[in-house]
């Protein structure tokens, strides 16, 4: 039934989000649509992500995907893959591909993103 299920939702919305991903409080889809997360990945409190964002694996043969923290705003289209780590109140640009860990504090943006410390 489950399969059956997720795959009607998955065509209705265009979402992809499996039961296996940990998903903290306040998390938000700020607009439905080509979102693809890997069952293998988690997220903490009060992240946001956009439409065209996927949250997956770098390869098919290493089963880790990215672990992001608390407070991430995601940016449209943006693409975290392999197994990294997204640090607390971090911003990803739209676009943006992230295959490297990302501190807390930090903006990451570009092809491939280039990490940018926030200034407080």
């Amino acid at each position: 039934m489950y399969k059956v299920m997720f795959k009607c939702i998955q065509i209705v919305t265009g979402i992809e989000l499996p039961c296996e991903v940990q998903i903290g409080k306040n998390f938000r889809i700020d607009h439905f649509g080509d979102i693809v997360v890997s069952g293998y990945a988690s997220f903490g409190d009060n992240c946001i992500i956009r439409n065209g964002v996927t949250v997956g694996l770098k390869n098919i043969e290493e089963k880790a995907a990215p672990v992001i923290g608390n407070n991430v705003n995601i940016g449209a289209g943006a693409k975290i893959l392999g197994p990294i780590t997204i640090g607390d109140h971090v911003d990803i640009g739209a676009n943006a591909v992230v295959i490297r860990s990302v501190p807390d504090h930090c903006l990451a943006v570009g092809v491939p993103a280039k990490i940018i410390e926030k200034k407080q």
